[in-house]
């Protein structure tokens, strides 16, 4: 499976590069995502839940960031198991630029995956379709965190829903935005 895309970030390169590099605010972002533990400099542990047509299974593996040039790009290579649902191992590259038009920062990527077990015969149709749902969620989520807040919910209206993940990571990006 192959897959090359680019979305618009509402934020600053600093700001998204921080969020790609702060696990609880990945861990956050990927569905069915329950640990993505740093175990070493650039090196995390993953366990997730996932289900493709009609298999379910809970995942554990790697993954590991290289070639890092902060706060342009890096390159993620990852592996996982999945019991007897299978196997899934692949690479990524990321990068982060100015986009021609417009503000904010332009999140490429590019992605190389194989699977393998009961998932690989589900077909590469629907592979590759849940995969670029799980894609979408996941920026669907990634661009929310850097929405503004909800003056109501700042000020604790019991009304709005609590949200201390997203405020305790506007409360992070305005100091970066100070200090820049």
């Amino acid at each position: 499976m192959e897959m090359i895309s680019e979305r618009l970030v509402p934020a600053s390169r600093q700001q998204v590069w921080e969020a790609l590099n702060d696990p609880a605010s990945l861990r956050d972002c990927i569905a069915g995502c329950d640990r993505l533990e740093q175990v070493g400099e650039h090196d995390y542990e993953v366990g997730m839940a996932i289900k493709i047509g009609p298999v379910a299974a809970k995942f554990k593996g790697r993954m590991s960031l290289t070639d890092i040039q902060a706060p342009d790009s890096y390159a993620i290579t990852f592996e996982g198991q999945g019991g007897m649902a299978g196997f899934a191992k692949g690479s990524a590259s990321v990068r982060l630029v100015a986009p021609q038009e417009g503000e904010g920062t332009l999140l490429q990527y590019e992605v190389k995956a194989q699977v393998g077990g009961k998932l690989a015969q589900l077909g590469a149709r629907l592979i590759d379709s849940s995969a670029r749902k799980m894609a979408d969620d996941f920026f669907a989520r990634f661009v929310k965190l850097f929405e503004p807040a909800d003056p109501a919910a700042a000020e604790g209206d019991p009304a709005q829903p609590d949200e201390p993940r997203r405020g305790a990571l506007r409360s992070m990006w305005s100091r970066v935005a100070r200090q820049s």
